[in-house]
């Protein structure tokens, strides 16, 4: 990306070098963001610092080790997990999204030292962010790439500290990412995902996939019918409500979900409402008091998360079978961008294929 609101370029630069604490990954496939299209105009204000080459996150080889590894060897397939972590702050580290977005300025800091990211042949990632995959993995490495998705939808679900047995709303669930958490919530025990959204469409999808643990919910938009509806529908106490609204979704629909969740339940907030302006959430202070609700906000997931979430799928609890996945090879990036943004419903994954070509 040489600017915002340009064509994106294919062309050779140079080898990246691994130093030391970072190896060197042969990409073999990356999912491209349905929103990517909005990144690369600008629309979404990320912090990325032209010339950059964007991507984030994806399914590699090893072709170099620095000296800290004592696990990984060449010729290991791995999930490269974008979210870099400062190391010089246990408390706070500063984080940046490789290739594509940061917080604040440690994390423009550390995006400018660890800058390009998957959209290419080769890339360097820390060591701690290369994850082993299993054997079966080598045999459709562009379906694995959906980790991308699904990592952060366990991580809201960790933030949640979700039990087995219990009640999930997810608010946004015809999304992309809203899809994955209906998903990754079963594959952790949820009980019953309470699944509100506008697609008709994608909420019989749900239902016809996962079965009568899934309960629909289509919105009117009128913020108190709605949610009447998704109690109606939970049957019972809402124990944990995920937010995975995209930046065009009003606050409202947050709020109408939210004020589901049961006493002493939890809410964790990991969309993007509010990020293009628009009214902010505004929850009532004496309802979060005075029924000990947990209100909390999740930006991407822990380091464990992509182990648990790689265990999960390696076992069989979470199918990416039914996943539709579309191919491109690195020179067609630009028709795989609007492919994305044209495709990014349930279960859509856009993937580029650097070797392809």
């Amino acid at each position: 990306m040489t600017a915002f609101g340009s064509p994106l370029v294919v062309g050779e630069v140079p080898d990246p070098v691994a130093g030391g604490g970072e190896v060197l990954v042969e990409v073999l496939a990356t999912c491209v963001p349905p929103y990517a299209a909005e990144v690369f105009s600008g629309e979404r204000r990320y912090p990325l610092e032209p010339p950059v080459v964007p991507g984030v996150g994806g399914i590699g080889r090893v072709v170099g080790v620095g000296a800290d590894a004592t696990r990984l060897a060449v010729g290991d397939l791995v999930w490269c997990d974008s979210t870099v972590r400062a190391r010089d702050d246990a408390l706070t580290p500063d984080i940046a999204l490789q290739g594509w977005s940061s917080r604040g300025e440690g994390g423009a800091k550390l995006a400018r030292h660890l800058h390009d990211g998957a959209f290419a042949e080769l890339m360097r990632v820390p060591t701690e962010n290369a994850h082993l995959l299993p054997a079966g993995a080598a045999e459709d490495p562009a379906r694995w790439s959906a980790l991308v998705v699904h990592t952060i939808s366990y991580g809201g679900l960790l933030a949640a500290r979700l039990a087995a047995g219990e009640t999930v709303v997810v608010s946004g669930a015809t999304g992309n990412l809203g899809s994955s958490a209906v998903a990754v919530a079963l594959a952790l025990g949820a009980g019953r995902v309470v699944a509100p959204g506008r697609n008709r469409d994608v909420l019989e999808l749900l239902v016809d996939r996962f079965g009568a643990r899934v309960r629909p919910v289509e919105l009117s938009g009128d913020e108190d019918g709605d949610r009447a509806a998704v109690v109606a529908a939970a049957g019972g106490p809402v124990d944990v409500v995920l937010d995975l609204l995209p930046p065009s979704a009003p606050s409202s629909v947050t709020r109408a979900a939210a004020m589901t969740v049961r006493e002493r339940g939890r809410v964790v907030l990991m969309g993007g409402v509010g990020m293009l302006g628009g009214a902010d959430l505004a929850l009532p202070y004496p309802w979060i008091m005075r029924n000990s609700v947990t209100v909390r906000g999740q930006w991407m997931y822990p380091r464990t998360a992509n182990v648990g979430v790689i265990r999960l799928v390696a076992g069989g609890v979470l199918d990416l079978g039914p996943e539709r996945v579309t191919r491109f090879g690195l020179e067609r990036v630009e028709e795989a961008v609007a492919h994305a943004a044209a495709h990014g419903g349930a279960f859509e994954r856009t993937v580029l294929v650097p070797r392809s070509g």
